[in-house]
């Protein structure tokens, strides 16, 4: 008779071999244990964000047009109305993304009380775009409603994981689930640089045709929302509200002029910067942002 020490590698091999059969559950099953989560495409499952890195939507400034829209197209989803996806697409540091996930914040506060309209943010990383289908399997059973977020967008030449997105978009066979929409984000319009599309034109036998597969891409989001470099008066609205919200008491006349010289040594003005200019204020100031 085997002695008990002898039948623990039999038994831990029965046990692993249960383990492989066993169904996996779905990832969403865990989605009511936060309103934020990052898809890790190598185990197909998602990692719960206690703390989202966001910017209040009260602070956004100089895109308040393309706030309006994409927060009024959440608040339609979020009551389980008709809504488009979203490409946001344009200029660098303009807040593209920071909108997201203030509108993502902006929608779950107005439903305080009601759980079943709080909103669930999952972030996808540009790379894993092949493993979409997966996630969009998953998502289709889970009874909260789901923003699919992809920030920085964008498909090289011999790039073809866009066709994973262009199936669930609109062409696909089941199509994007009921309780899934789209954000992306892009600094270009067709998520391909304009150097390839016009290359493409240029040595194809049918021009019209050589890049209407990948251009057609950006059709497939029903918003499409510009962002463009802000003039000196927005920019300095951004600061002045940034400092105004945290405190930083600094007369306006210096203010401007040190957040003009920050601009200038960067040889940009953005969001981006004018955040950049806070941060660097409150830390001479010995000030916290919190």
């Amino acid at each position: 008779m085997p002695k008990s020490q002898d039948l623990i590698p039999l038994l831990q091999r029965v046990a692993d071999a249960l383990e492989r059969l066993a169904p996996v559950a779905p990832a969403s099953d865990g989605l009511d244990s936060a309103d934020a989560f990052i898809w890790r495409a190598e185990n197909d499952g998602l990692e719960a964000v206690r703390a989202v890195n966001r910017v209040d939507y009260v602070l956004l400034k100089g895109i308040d047009r393309q706030a309006d829209i994409l927060l009024e197209n959440t608040r339609r989803f979020a009551a389980g109305l008709p809504a488009n996806n979203a490409l946001l697409w344009g200029a660098r540091g303009m807040g593209k993304s920071s909108l997201v996930k203030a509108v993502h914040a902006r929608v779950n506060s107005e439903a305080t009380g009601k759980t079943a309209g709080h909103l669930v943010l999952v972030e996808i990383h540009r790379e894993d775009i092949p493993s979409l289908p997966r996630l969009l399997q998953d998502l289709r059973g889970a009874k909260r409603r789901c923003i699919l977020f992809c920030d920085d967008l964008s498909f090289d030449g011999a790039d073809t994981s866009y066709k994973s997105l262009k199936a669930v978009l609109e062409g696909g066979i089941e199509g994007r689930p009921e309780n899934v929409i789209l954000y992306a984000t892009s600094n270009r319009r067709h998520l391909m640089p304009r150097d390839m599309i016009e290359n493409e034109r240029s040595t194809a036998i049918h021009a019209s045709e050589a890049v209407e597969e990948k251009v057609s891409l950006s059709d497939r989001f029903g918003l499409w929302l510009g962002f463009h470099n802000c003039d000196q008066d927005t920019y300095f609205a951004m600061i002045e509200g940034y400092a105004e919200h945290y405190g930083l008491k600094v007369p306006t006349p210096e203010l401007h002029a040190q957040g003009n010289e920050w601009s200038i040594t960067r040889g940009a003005r953005s969001g981006r910067v004018a955040w950049q200019f806070i941060q660097d204020l409150a830390g001479r100031l010995g000030q916290r942002l919190d």
